[in-house]
């Protein structure tokens, strides 16, 4: 499973990555921004849990 995140629709809260620091970070620009890897079974739940909690909706699951 990887994440992605949609730049354009990011504002910026913040909340994935206090969520799960793990698989999301912000960059400089603001936003967020996902790891390039595959994640790790033992972040999935924090990661779907960051993906639920988005008030966007900007992140997609692959």
């Amino acid at each position: 499973m990887k994440a992605c995140v949609d730049k354009e629709a990011c504002i910026g809260c913040g909340l994935c990555a206090a969520i799960s620091s793990r698989v999301f970070c912000m960059e400089d620009d603001g936003k967020a921004v996902a790891i390039e890897e595959d994640i790790l079974d033992s972040e999935r739940g924090d990661t779907e849990e960051a993906t639920c909690s988005c008030p966007v909706s900007a992140i997609t699951l692959e």
